[in-house]
């Protein structure tokens, strides 16, 4: 188990702020600063008196009273008792706390942050053990808090015990909504509690009671159940959301090996920042009540996460998972090094490459690095996962490998499966071939992701490359979100400051210093003498169908019909521009329609490597004797550019011998010039020899 100390992640709330408007929230202060006035002075006088407030649209009506020096009021909502507590003077924004179950127990905190000028709000779904149907109404209650009483439209979680159940799974559900999460001794897994499956006590009837709240039918259908609070952890991990839980390590009612440790270990290897606090005071209920002897602590974590001001973290876009160790471990012990960098333009520019080659050779300056420069315009995933053998693996074993592809994957509209599968075959080709190896993905902005972001949501291509870093530990920079966000917190702009996809220099100093903070965090961390380099396990594929064998095919390989010849050198004569390696090299080129090329193969997939041009074609082809189909090389970018473009011609063939046959169509696209094939290489998913051209 994991204790670390309070994280710090920079997620900056979102203000409200409202002019001129006479809200609900607003009138309640108001009649509540009257109304608690008397309600003060009748107590004084040792009367109970309660006022009914009109707090609702529908007009039911709330009851106020004082609250341990604070206004609360009563109310019902979707027939369920509610209620919200108010702080004499709010902070700018209205930020407040949710409590779920017992929000009379432990509330030394919540008084603090009440005097902070924090809201408190709770409903009652206590019989419902955070199911679907508790999720359900606390959406809507949400809904209710932050439309009609203009409450943040982000929220600080608090649960008790079972209260653990239902932050965790409206966290979830809706990570955006949540600023942070505060744990005491929480049920993180009901088959823990109250089922008692393990080592705790359990309890039959709440087991009764829970079983029914989710519709399971059988012990067995609970049992197989994946969406406890210890499951489904990685939308909070990448929202980088801190957690703080307070616990008693021998806990029976709610044992912490099965509930906190277990998900803040999962957690943490997510990338997620995490705080546990062992309690050892005023210990009764069998160690599943204990004394918070920091309720300050509790109260400033909240405090902290919600109103944080400065420049940002970017520890906080940094996820370590499995981290990069052993590349310490060879970089300090072994005084030699191999580092590539694996992309598109992005890379193979410079700028933040070659800060970070220098960073190396600093920090390590006994150290002989061989970097590795293997990035390429206008390459993504899938061109990488097949050119990675001649452009990275043939170079000799790397120690550490720099992978980025999340521009041009979206930009040149690879589909999620392609994203995967490019993605994949990179990770398990080359750990295949060096199983020690440390690899970190790295998620670039365009304007594009940032459109995303700020509308709340995660761009599809990150969420894609994220799956394969999860699955394989693999560390990931998410340089996109990082960058808007800085913007979004007022340190620069983007039309001035950074000003393209491709950064100026003031951008790729910002990308530089967020890899080098990433760099120096891991490489500080303490190596015992005897740590050793471990290999990585390599888990089942994501997708069967990776290019995890991809490699490239000659094209003197083919076998070449009238109309298609081998230029040696071949250079563009219509005086648009070109990409490396993409001119003054052998080409295989085609400009007769209905004349035939074939490829004899072996593999699952195959593909072509053109140089696509103002006077791309449209090919036919086909595999051994299937259907004749169809397929454009004419891009958007064409016009003004022989781009380099991968087309997968076919995947998930039978393992074994395959033929490749194509020929130029009598079709053309309206916008080409003509009807030319320029193949560059032909690339294959199989096991042939790797070709080094």
């Amino acid at each position: 188990m994991a204790l670390v100390p309070q994280p710090c992640t920079d997620r900056k709330p979102k203000l409200m702020i409202h002019s001129f408007k006479f809200s609900r929230l607003s009138y309640l202060r108001s009649i509540g600063a009257i109304a608690f006035f008397i309600a003060g002075l009748l107590g004084w006088c040792g009367l109970n008196a309660q006022k009914a407030v009109d707090i609702r649209s529908t007009g039911s009506p709330g009851k106020e009273r004082p609250w341990k020096g604070f206004q609360r009021v009563d109310f019902t909502h979707t027939d369920r008792n509610a209620r919200l507590v108010f702080p004499k003077k709010a902070l700018p924004g209205n930020p407040w706390v949710w409590r779920a179950r017992f929000p009379d127990w432990h509330t030394d905190a919540d008084s603090l942050l009440l005097s902070m000028g924090f809201h408190l709000a709770y409903i009652n779904t206590d019989d419902l053990y955070g199911s679907p149907k508790a999720v359900a109404i606390w959406d809507d209650f949400y809904k209710e808090l932050t439309t009609e009483y203009d409450l943040n439209d982000q929220v600080s979680l608090a649960g008790v015990s079972r209260g653990g159940l239902f932050v965790y799974n409206w966290a979830k559900k809706n990570p955006d909504k949540v600023i942070c999460i505060y744990g005491e001794a929480p049920v993180c897994d009901f088959k823990s509690w109250p089922l008692g499956k393990g080592t705790g006590m359990g309890s039959k009837k709440d087991w009764a009671q829970l079983k029914d709240a989710y519709g399971f039918r059988s012990d067995k259908e609970a049992m197989a159940y994946t969406n406890n609070p210890i499951n489904g952890l990685e939308p909070l991990a990448q929202a980088r959301i801190p957690i703080l839980h307070m616990v008693h390590l021998l806990d029976s009612v709610v044992p912490y090996k099965e509930n906190t440790q277990k998900l803040v270990n999962t957690y943490l290897k997510l990338g997620g920042p995490a705080t546990v606090v062992p309690c050892n005071k005023g210990v009764r209920l069998h160690g599943h009540h204990f004394d918070i002897q920091t309720p300050q602590y509790v109260a400033d974590f909240i405090a902290y996460h919600t109103q944080k001001s400065g420049p940002l973290n970017a520890a906080a876009y940094h996820a370590p998972r499995d981290g990069i160790a052993n590349s310490k471990l060879k970089f300090e012990r072994y005084k030699t090094a191999r580092v590539a960098f694996l992309g598109g333009s992005i890379t193979y520019n410079g700028g933040w490459r070659d800060s970070v080659m220098q960073f190396f050779e600093q920090r390590f300056p006994k150290t002989r690095f061989n970097f590795i420069a293997a990035g390429i315009p206008s390459m993504g995933t899938t061109p990488s996962a097949f050119r990675l053998e001649r452009d990275v693996i043939s170079k000799g074993p790397i120690d550490l490998l720099f992978v980025e592809a999340a521009v041009n994957d979206a930009t040149h509209g690879r589909t999620a499966k392609e994203q995967i599968r490019g993605m994949e075959g990179i990770v398990r080709h080359i750990r295949k071939r060096n199983p020690t190896i440390d690899i970190i993905l790295m998620h670039f902005v365009d304007p594009d992701k940032m459109k995303s972001y700020r509308a709340g949501k995660e761009p599809q291509v990150i969420t894609n490359h994220d799956k394969v870093a999860i699955h394989y530990g693999l560390s990931s920079l998410n340089l996109a979100k990082e960058v808007t966000e800085r913007i979004d917190n007022g340190e620069f702009s983007w039309e001035k400051d950074f000003q393209n996809l491709h950064p100026s220099p003031f951008g790729q100093g910002v990308y530089a210093r967020s890899m080098i903070q990433f760099l120096t965090d891991a490489y500080d961390s303490y190596l015992d003498p005897d740590d050793k380099i471990k290999a990585y396990a390599l888990p089942g594929k994501l997708d069967a169908l990776s290019y995890h064998n991809g490699h490239y095919i000659s094209i003197s390989r083919a076998k070449l019909g009238k109309g298609w010849t081998i230029d040696p050198n071949w250079k563009p004569k219509d005086k648009t521009g070109t990409r490396q390696n993409y001119v003054n090299v052998p080409m295989l080129v085609g400009s007769e329609t209905g004349r035939e090329v074939q490829l004899n193969f072996e593999g699952t997939a195959v593909g072509i490597a053109v140089a696509a041009g103002r006077d791309a074609g449209i090919i036919r082809y086909r595999i051994d004797n299937g259907p004749w189909l169809e397929q454009n090389l004419f891009t958007k970018w064409s016009m003004h550019l022989h781009l380099p473009w991968y087309y997968t011609l076919a995947n998930g063939l039978p393992q074994g011998k395959h033929r490749l046959t194509l020929r130029l169509s009598e079709k053309k696209d309206e916008r080409s010039t003509g009807r030319v094939c320029r193949i560059r290489y032909f690339y294959v998913n199989g096991i042939e020899n790797h070709t080094k051209q």
